[in-house]
């Protein structure tokens, strides 16, 4: 008899790539985390000013469908929905003079606002 209220989650090969500067960066943020059992969720969520952004966070949940991926040694977590969208992408780290942030290059998007954040 199976438990219908376990979520079922996938271990696959990972919709995104993290540099290795991003997974210092996330790395660093982990640990001050008081949870052990998190993982980056990066997901796909309707808004911006292109229609869609990106989302990126520590969850501790396991959502029916998740795929769960170690990237670099960091835990991994992208929704079902988000996957397709996500496919392919590279996280990057960028420290310049202009700012301190994550950089997003996602070949299945067909246009990006000028900030980044979001894409159609």
């Amino acid at each position: 008899m199976t438990d219908t209220t376990t979520a079922q989650t996938e271990t696959a090969e990972s919709p995104i790539v993290l540099t290795e500067p991003a997974a210092a960066k996330v790395k660093e943020l982990m640990a001050r985390e008081e949870s052990a059992e998190i993982a980056l969720r990066i997901a796909v969520q309707p808004g911006g000013c292109s229609g869609m952004r990106y989302a990126l966070y520590f969850d501790d949940r396991q959502l029916d469908g998740d795929v769960d991926a170690d990237v670099n040694g960091v835990a991994v977590r992208v929704d079902k929905m988000s996957a397709p969208y996500l496919r392919g992408t590279t996280i990057d780290w960028v420290d310049s003079l202009q700012g301190a942030g994550f950089a997003i290059d996602n070949p299945n998007s067909q246009s990006t606002c000028a900030c980044g954040d979001s894409f159609n």
